[in-house]
């Protein structure tokens, strides 16, 4: 037997059901080609959804790879972290939780019933009865292609957000490693200092001693020394922790975290990329704005979805068709019946205009919220800029004018004190005061590479870490400083 007599119900749902499935929502990497894609443009690094044993040993044995060379630079770091860090792993299942539409397309499918009744005993007057039923939630139907699109925007969202949480990962980790070998580098000028002010607080202890130097005098050497030993202990903790923070981003533990970096920060390029059209690149690119953007649409897409239920909140058609077989006299007689039934709920106390005007709220909301961001990713990418271009030119003054003139106090100290024209304390002075103008110097170096860091999230989104990279100048003039 078939269906034959349910044509007229099948051709009215089956089309509107089968019609628009032709994006495969379900696929396990569903989405994250385009995620990939889109991280890939702005920090130029591959990464990876790992979802089986076998993805997992080969991006272990990749990492493997990597970290076996000596010393890790800043592109590898990255790199690692993008392969290895769990957190990623997890913001990408949210591309799989995302992929509503593949629900929505499968929820409107009719759901058919089958029934067979009636057995009778053998020799006695027997009947068959056979029972088909076919139900199918119009409502469903009638919002199918706004749920569709609805469904399309959230993914499309879940696809951009896991490309922003790629984009962010990747500046955080460069990030760290600029404050690590930043860190690491002032760890050894301070050490430096140490060497000098150990040997000045040793040679006005024997000067003392010898009663030619009084004990103030022999007290700030003292002094400078004790502060100056407390400072380089706590760079030496900052760069631990700063290193700490590395392989964590990085996703590493166990005998993995036994790497090296470099002892100093990459020199200053020979001259800066121009990004005067920063902003625009900014507003064009920026994949949170991209977010609220679709955030918008969906609330207006759900808006009028809703207008359009307000009435009737819940309907569905069932239709049924029964074909009864009975043995009469010797003979077979059969019976057809068929049924459809409409059944609807009607909110009596609730004329929707409640969810009406919640919904004119929400898109308020959200272009609202939209606007605001524009005004805020346009004052970062201006900031951002002015940060990479300030800092650059900060590091190059040191670089170029500080740390020469330095350079050249101390050569003259060592002549006129070769010469017995000036004394000791004076030659280890001055010796102090360069190692000041140098971590100064590193200082402001780490923050143009951290500026430089901040551009590609800045324009194309992410953690930026504005507020973590302005410089404190009060407070790294005095870490290296004593009381002398």
């Amino acid at each position: 037997m078939t269906f034959a007599k349910t044509k007229l119900i099948s051709c009215v749902i089956l089309p509107l059901v089968l019609s628009g499935c032709t994006t495969d929502y379900a696929a396990k990497d569903a989405g994250f080609q385009n995620a990939s894609l889109a991280s890939a443009q702005a920090i130029g690094k591959q990464t990876v959804w790992i979802q089986n044993q076998k993805q997992a040993q080969a991006t272990r044995d990749r990492v493997k790879a990597l970290m076996a060379r000596k010393t890790i630079d800043v592109e590898t770091a990255v790199q690692v972290a993008l392969l290895n860090n769990r957190s990623l792993q997890a913001s990408y299942a949210d591309l799989g939780d995302s992929a509503d539409a593949w629900q929505t397309q499968l929820s409107v499918f009719p759901t058919f019933s089958v029934g067979l009744g009636g057995m009778g005993t053998p020799g006695l007057e027997a009947y068959r009865v056979l029972e088909g039923a076919i139900a199918a939630n119009i409502l469903a139907l009638a919002t199918y292609d706004r749920n569709i699109k609805l469904a399309d925007n959230r993914f499309r969202q879940a696809q951009l957000k896991a490309a922003i949480a790629t984009i962010s990962l990747a500046a955080e980790t460069r990030r760290a490693w600029i404050n690590a070998v930043a860190a690491w580098e002032n760890v050894a000028y301070l050490n430096q200092a140490k060497v000098a002010a150990d040997a000045a607080s040793e040679l006005a202890k024997k000067i003392g001693e010898a009663g030619s130097l009084p004990k103030a005098e022999q007290a700030r050497e003292h002094v400078f020394y004790a502060e100056l030993t407390g400072d380089t202990a706590k760079a030496r903790l900052a760069a631990l922790l700063a290193k700490e923070e590395l392989v964590r981003l990085m996703g590493l533990s166990g005998s993995d975290i036994d790497f090296q970096i470099p002892n100093r920060l990459p020199n200053l390029p020979k001259s800066l990329i121009r990004r005067d059209d920063i902003e625009a690149e900014a507003i064009g690119r920026r994949m949170d704005l991209q977010v609220s953007r679709l955030e918008l649409q969906a609330t207006a897409q759900s808006y009028k979805l809703e207008d359009v239920t307000r009435i009737v909140t819940d309907i569905e058609l069932v239709g049924t068709w029964e074909k009864e077989r009975e043995r009469e006299d010797g003979r077979t007689v059969s019976d057809v019946s068929r049924t459809a039934a409409l059944e609807f709920t009607i909110p009596i106390f609730d004329s929707g205009q409640a969810r009406l005007r919640k919904g004119e709220l929400a898109y308020m909301r959200a272009a609202n919220q939209l606007a605001a961001l524009a005004v805020n990713v346009r004052s970062e990418a201006r900031s951002a800029y002015v940060a990479y271009r300030s800092n650059y030119d900060i590091a190059r003054h040191y670089r170029n004018n500080v740390l020469p003139l330095r350079n050249a106090i101390e050569e003259q100290s060592m002549l006129t004190y070769n010469g017995m024209i000036t004394s000791t304390f004076e030659l280890i002075s001055d010796t102090r005061d360069k190692i000041t103008s140098t971590i100064l110097a590193v200082n402001a170096k780490r923050d143009f590479w951290l500026a430089e860091a901040n551009l590609a999230p800045v324009v194309y989104g992410g953690s930026t870490g504005l507020a973590a990279a302005e410089t404190e100048v009060a407070s790294a003039e005095e870490a290296p400083a004593g009381g002398h």
